[in-house]
Protein backbone atom coordinates (compact mmCIF):
# COMPACT_ATOMS: atom_id res chain seq x y z
CA UNK A 1 0.00 0.00 0.00
CA UNK A 2 1.24 3.49 -0.83
CA UNK A 3 2.19 5.74 2.07
CA UNK A 4 0.27 9.00 2.51
CA UNK A 5 1.36 11.16 5.43
CA UNK A 6 -1.01 13.82 6.70
CA UNK A 7 -4.79 13.91 6.21
CA UNK A 8 -6.13 17.39 5.50
CA UNK A 9 -9.85 18.14 5.49
CA UNK A 10 -10.34 21.18 3.26
CA UNK A 11 -13.50 23.23 3.74
CA UNK A 12 -13.69 25.73 0.87
CA UNK A 13 -15.35 26.76 -2.36
CA UNK A 14 -14.86 25.23 -5.79
CA UNK A 15 -12.96 27.17 -8.47
CA UNK A 16 -14.15 26.19 -11.95
CA UNK A 17 -10.89 27.54 -13.38
CA UNK A 18 -8.92 25.07 -11.28
CA UNK A 19 -6.33 27.54 -9.99
CA UNK A 20 -7.59 28.23 -6.48
CA UNK A 21 -10.21 26.93 -4.06
CA UNK A 22 -10.82 23.23 -3.60
CA UNK A 23 -9.08 22.34 -6.85
CA UNK A 24 -5.88 24.21 -6.01
CA UNK A 25 -5.96 22.91 -2.43
CA UNK A 26 -6.21 19.27 -3.49
CA UNK A 27 -3.27 19.67 -5.87
CA UNK A 28 -1.14 21.30 -3.18
CA UNK A 29 -1.83 18.75 -0.46
CA UNK A 30 -1.28 15.85 -2.86
CA UNK A 31 2.01 17.21 -4.21
CA UNK A 32 3.36 17.59 -0.68
CA UNK A 33 2.61 13.96 0.14
CA UNK A 34 -0.61 14.43 2.08
CA UNK A 35 -4.16 13.18 1.61
CA UNK A 36 -6.84 15.74 0.73
CA UNK A 37 -10.48 15.29 1.69
CA UNK A 38 -13.03 18.04 1.08
CA UNK A 39 -16.23 19.70 2.15
CA UNK A 40 -17.36 22.11 -0.57
CA UNK A 41 -19.00 25.30 0.70
CA UNK A 42 -19.95 26.91 -2.63
CA UNK A 43 -19.60 26.50 -6.37
CA UNK A 44 -18.12 29.43 -8.27
CA UNK A 45 -18.21 30.19 -11.97
CA UNK A 46 -14.85 31.79 -12.62
CA UNK A 47 -11.78 31.88 -14.80
CA UNK A 48 -8.51 33.82 -14.77
CA UNK A 49 -10.42 37.05 -15.44
CA UNK A 50 -12.75 36.99 -12.46
CA UNK A 51 -15.60 35.45 -10.50
CA UNK A 52 -18.90 35.61 -12.40
CA UNK A 53 -21.24 33.56 -10.23
CA UNK A 54 -21.55 31.86 -6.84
CA UNK A 55 -23.92 28.99 -6.10
CA UNK A 56 -24.45 28.22 -2.41
CA UNK A 57 -24.18 24.76 -0.89
CA UNK A 58 -26.77 24.23 1.89
CA UNK A 59 -25.30 24.45 5.38
CA UNK A 60 -26.66 21.06 6.45
CA UNK A 61 -24.93 19.48 3.46
CA UNK A 62 -21.65 21.18 4.35
CA UNK A 63 -21.95 19.71 7.85
CA UNK A 64 -22.75 16.29 6.41
CA UNK A 65 -19.67 16.35 4.18
CA UNK A 66 -17.43 17.22 7.13
CA UNK A 67 -18.89 14.70 9.53
CA UNK A 68 -18.79 11.78 7.10
CA UNK A 69 -15.12 12.42 6.37
CA UNK A 70 -14.22 12.82 10.03
CA UNK A 71 -16.13 9.72 11.15
CA UNK A 72 -14.51 7.48 8.54
CA UNK A 73 -11.25 8.84 7.13
CA UNK A 74 -10.35 11.25 9.93
CA UNK A 75 -8.13 14.32 9.67
CA UNK A 76 -4.79 15.58 10.98
CA UNK A 77 -5.48 19.20 10.03
CA UNK A 78 -8.33 21.41 8.89
CA UNK A 79 -7.91 24.04 6.19
CA UNK A 80 -10.67 26.55 5.52
CA UNK A 81 -10.98 28.80 2.49
CA UNK A 82 -14.07 30.46 1.05
CA UNK A 83 -16.75 30.63 3.76
CA UNK A 84 -18.82 33.43 2.31
CA UNK A 85 -21.86 33.54 4.62
CA UNK A 86 -22.30 33.90 8.36
CA UNK A 87 -24.37 30.71 8.51
CA UNK A 88 -21.66 28.74 6.73
CA UNK A 89 -19.01 30.03 9.14
CA UNK A 90 -21.13 29.10 12.16
CA UNK A 91 -21.80 25.62 10.78
CA UNK A 92 -18.13 24.96 10.07
CA UNK A 93 -17.10 26.35 13.46
CA UNK A 94 -19.58 24.08 15.27
CA UNK A 95 -18.04 20.98 13.71
CA UNK A 96 -14.41 22.06 14.16
CA UNK A 97 -15.00 23.01 17.80
CA UNK A 98 -15.69 19.34 18.56
CA UNK A 99 -12.14 18.43 17.40
CA UNK A 100 -9.85 20.75 19.42
CA UNK A 101 -6.78 18.55 18.93
CA UNK A 102 -6.86 19.00 15.14
CA UNK A 103 -5.11 22.24 14.07
CA UNK A 104 -7.10 24.67 11.92
CA UNK A 105 -5.28 26.65 9.24
CA UNK A 106 -7.67 29.48 8.39
CA UNK A 107 -7.32 31.35 5.10
CA UNK A 108 -9.78 34.27 5.48
CA UNK A 109 -10.82 34.45 1.82
CA UNK A 110 -12.46 37.84 1.45
CA UNK A 111 -11.48 39.18 -1.97
CA UNK A 112 -10.75 37.31 -5.19
CA UNK A 113 -7.59 38.06 -7.19
CA UNK A 114 -9.67 40.04 -9.66
CA UNK A 115 -11.27 42.15 -6.90
CA UNK A 116 -14.63 40.39 -6.39
CA UNK A 117 -15.85 40.19 -2.78
CA UNK A 118 -16.02 36.58 -1.57
CA UNK A 119 -17.07 37.22 2.03
CA UNK A 120 -20.33 38.97 2.83
CA UNK A 121 -20.03 41.88 5.30
CA UNK A 122 -22.16 40.25 8.01
CA UNK A 123 -19.97 37.16 7.83
CA UNK A 124 -16.93 39.07 9.08
CA UNK A 125 -18.43 39.27 12.58
CA UNK A 126 -19.06 35.52 12.59
CA UNK A 127 -15.51 34.93 11.38
CA UNK A 128 -14.06 36.97 14.24
CA UNK A 129 -16.32 35.54 16.92
CA UNK A 130 -16.76 31.91 15.90
CA UNK A 131 -13.90 30.67 13.72
CA UNK A 132 -10.76 32.73 14.33
CA UNK A 133 -10.67 31.71 18.03
CA UNK A 134 -10.37 28.07 16.90
CA UNK A 135 -7.44 28.64 14.52
CA UNK A 136 -3.90 27.40 14.99
CA UNK A 137 -2.93 30.04 12.44
CA UNK A 138 -4.79 32.53 10.25
CA UNK A 139 -3.17 33.62 6.97
CA UNK A 140 -4.52 37.00 5.79
CA UNK A 141 -2.98 39.07 3.02
CA UNK A 142 -2.56 42.81 3.56
CA UNK A 143 -6.13 43.88 2.56
CA UNK A 144 -7.63 41.09 4.65
CA UNK A 145 -5.42 41.93 7.64
CA UNK A 146 -6.42 45.58 7.33
CA UNK A 147 -10.09 44.66 7.24
CA UNK A 148 -9.81 42.33 10.23
CA UNK A 149 -7.64 44.62 12.35
CA UNK A 150 -8.78 48.08 11.31
CA UNK A 151 -5.11 49.08 10.92
CA UNK A 152 -3.64 50.61 7.77
CA UNK A 153 -0.58 48.54 6.84
CA UNK A 154 2.35 50.24 5.13
CA UNK A 155 5.28 48.24 6.47
CA UNK A 156 6.45 45.45 8.77
CA UNK A 157 5.78 47.44 11.95
CA UNK A 158 2.17 47.91 10.87
CA UNK A 159 1.96 44.21 10.04
CA UNK A 160 2.98 43.36 13.60
CA UNK A 161 0.43 45.77 15.08
CA UNK A 162 -2.29 44.27 12.89
CA UNK A 163 -1.23 40.73 13.82
CA UNK A 164 -1.46 41.61 17.51
CA UNK A 165 -4.97 42.95 16.96
CA UNK A 166 -6.00 39.76 15.14
CA UNK A 167 -4.42 37.57 17.83
CA UNK A 168 -6.76 39.24 20.30
CA UNK A 169 -9.65 37.38 18.64
CA UNK A 170 -8.22 34.17 20.15
CA UNK A 171 -6.19 32.39 17.50
CA UNK A 172 -2.78 30.88 18.31
CA UNK A 173 -0.81 32.56 15.50
CA UNK A 174 -1.13 34.99 12.59
CA UNK A 175 0.79 34.93 9.31
CA UNK A 176 0.36 38.21 7.43
CA UNK A 177 1.44 37.95 3.80
CA UNK A 178 3.21 41.05 2.53
CA UNK A 179 2.81 40.64 -1.21
CA UNK A 180 0.50 43.67 -1.56
CA UNK A 181 3.17 46.06 -0.29
CA UNK A 182 5.49 47.87 -2.72
CA UNK A 183 9.07 46.79 -3.37
CA UNK A 184 11.16 44.08 -4.98
CA UNK A 185 11.30 42.06 -1.75
CA UNK A 186 8.28 40.46 -0.07
CA UNK A 187 8.21 40.05 3.70
CA UNK A 188 5.70 37.86 5.52
CA UNK A 189 5.30 38.14 9.28
CA UNK A 190 4.45 35.25 11.61
CA UNK A 191 3.42 36.18 15.15
CA UNK A 192 2.22 33.71 17.77
CA UNK A 193 0.27 34.15 20.97
CA UNK A 194 3.45 34.06 23.08
CA UNK A 195 4.66 37.19 21.31
CA UNK A 196 7.36 35.44 19.31
CA UNK A 197 7.65 36.83 15.79
CA UNK A 198 9.46 35.65 12.71
CA UNK A 199 9.83 37.25 9.30
CA UNK A 200 10.25 35.50 5.95
CA UNK A 201 11.69 37.61 3.13
CA UNK A 202 12.19 36.65 -0.50
CA UNK A 203 12.51 38.40 -3.89
CA UNK A 204 9.29 39.30 -5.68
CA UNK A 205 8.48 37.35 -8.84
CA UNK A 206 7.10 39.75 -11.44
CA UNK A 207 4.33 37.78 -13.15
CA UNK A 208 0.57 37.89 -13.59
CA UNK A 209 0.30 34.13 -13.05
CA UNK A 210 -0.37 34.15 -9.31
CA UNK A 211 -3.99 32.95 -9.07
CA UNK A 212 -4.33 30.62 -6.10
CA UNK A 213 -1.20 31.61 -4.18
CA UNK A 214 -3.11 32.22 -0.93
CA UNK A 215 -4.99 28.94 -1.18
CA UNK A 216 -1.81 27.03 -1.97
CA UNK A 217 0.14 28.59 0.89
CA UNK A 218 -2.52 27.81 3.50
CA UNK A 219 -2.99 24.27 2.17
CA UNK A 220 0.75 23.69 2.20
CA UNK A 221 0.95 24.91 5.81
CA UNK A 222 -1.96 22.62 6.71
CA UNK A 223 -0.16 19.69 5.10
CA UNK A 224 2.98 20.43 7.09
CA UNK A 225 1.01 20.65 10.33
CA UNK A 226 -0.79 17.41 9.48
CA UNK A 227 2.61 15.79 8.96
CA UNK A 228 3.85 16.89 12.38
CA UNK A 229 5.99 19.85 11.33
CA UNK A 230 6.31 22.90 13.57
CA UNK A 231 4.36 25.91 12.37
CA UNK A 232 7.55 27.82 11.51
CA UNK A 233 8.89 24.92 9.44
CA UNK A 234 5.53 24.34 7.78
CA UNK A 235 5.41 28.02 6.77
CA UNK A 236 8.93 27.90 5.35
CA UNK A 237 8.24 24.79 3.26
CA UNK A 238 4.92 26.24 2.13
CA UNK A 239 6.61 29.40 0.92
CA UNK A 240 9.22 27.39 -0.98
CA UNK A 241 6.47 25.33 -2.58
CA UNK A 242 4.42 28.37 -3.65
CA UNK A 243 7.47 30.12 -5.04
CA UNK A 244 8.31 27.10 -7.19
CA UNK A 245 4.67 26.83 -8.25
CA UNK A 246 4.76 30.45 -9.46
CA UNK A 247 8.03 29.85 -11.29
CA UNK A 248 6.47 26.81 -12.97
CA UNK A 249 3.12 28.43 -13.84
CA UNK A 250 1.75 27.05 -17.14
CA UNK A 251 0.85 30.49 -18.48
CA UNK A 252 -2.85 29.79 -18.97
CA UNK A 253 -5.67 32.29 -19.40
CA UNK A 254 -6.00 35.95 -20.26
CA UNK A 255 -5.97 37.27 -16.69
CA UNK A 256 -4.38 36.13 -13.44
CA UNK A 257 -3.19 32.67 -14.50
CA UNK A 258 -2.97 29.62 -12.22
CA UNK A 259 0.11 28.26 -10.51
CA UNK A 260 2.03 25.19 -11.58
CA UNK A 261 0.91 23.18 -8.55
CA UNK A 262 2.31 19.89 -9.85
CA UNK A 263 5.95 20.93 -9.98
CA UNK A 264 6.93 18.69 -7.09
CA UNK A 265 5.85 15.55 -8.93
CA UNK A 266 7.34 16.23 -12.34
CA UNK A 267 10.55 14.39 -11.54
CA UNK A 268 8.49 11.29 -10.74
CA UNK A 269 6.50 11.57 -13.96
CA UNK A 270 9.53 12.22 -16.18
CA UNK A 271 12.33 9.92 -15.06
CA UNK A 272 15.84 10.43 -16.38
CA UNK A 273 16.96 8.00 -19.13
CA UNK A 274 19.12 6.18 -16.58
CA UNK A 275 16.20 5.76 -14.17
CA UNK A 276 13.99 4.55 -17.01
CA UNK A 277 16.59 1.99 -18.02
CA UNK A 278 16.76 0.66 -14.49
Amino acid sequence: MGEVKGRVLIIAGSDSGGGAGIQGDIKTVTCLGGYAATAITALTAQNTQGVFGIHDVPEDFIRQQMMLVLEDIGADAFKTGMLHKAGVIKTVAEVIADYPSIPLILDPVMIAKGGAALLEPEAIVALKERLIPLAAVITPNIPEAEQLSGIRIQGVDDMKRAAERILAFGCKAVLIKGGHLEGDMITDLLLDASGQSRTYTQPRLHTRHTHGTGCALASAIATGQAQGMTLADAVRRAQDYVRMAIENAPGLGKGHGPLGHGHTVRVLQSPTPQAAAD
